[in-house]
């Protein structure tokens, strides 16, 4: 069982930025690829970018170029980091452990977490 908790979301004007984080527990981090995706209301819940346990990073064609994912093994922490922001960005944004590897299908995360909002104002 892997438990996964983030954080960091939060209210910011188009262009500005905002870090994610998701801090990990119970079985190993290291040995599970992880992911981001985000979802709003009455959509499909829509893949934002992965990570595998070596760094390996794949990533949405809308955020490429504006979001960072990266992984801290010592810490149980993954982490996005999100630049140039836009309204579009706005959605709540998820976590997820995978033991398939670095993906964008949803149904191959094993754990997610709760979720954190992110808003961007024009």
């Amino acid at each position: 069982q892997v438990q996964l908790v983030e954080s960091g979301g939060g209210l910011v004007q188009a262009g500005g930025s905002l870090r994610l984080s998701c801090a990990a527990s119970g079985r190993t981090f290291s040995r599970y690829a992880m992911g981001w995706f985000r979802q709003t209301p009455g959509k499909a819940r829509e893949f934002v970018a992965a990570i595998s346990w070596i760094a390996e990073t794949h990533y949405a064609d809308p955020v490429k170029g504006r979001f960072t994912i990266s992984r801290d093994n010592a810490e149980n922490t993954l982490y996005l980091q999100m630049n140039s922001l836009k309204p579009e960005d706005t959605a709540v944004y998820y976590c997820a452990a995978s033991s398939k590897g670095y993906t964008d299908t949803y149904a191959l995360y094993d754990y997610w977490g709760q979720g954190t909002q992110v808003t961007v104002s024009s």
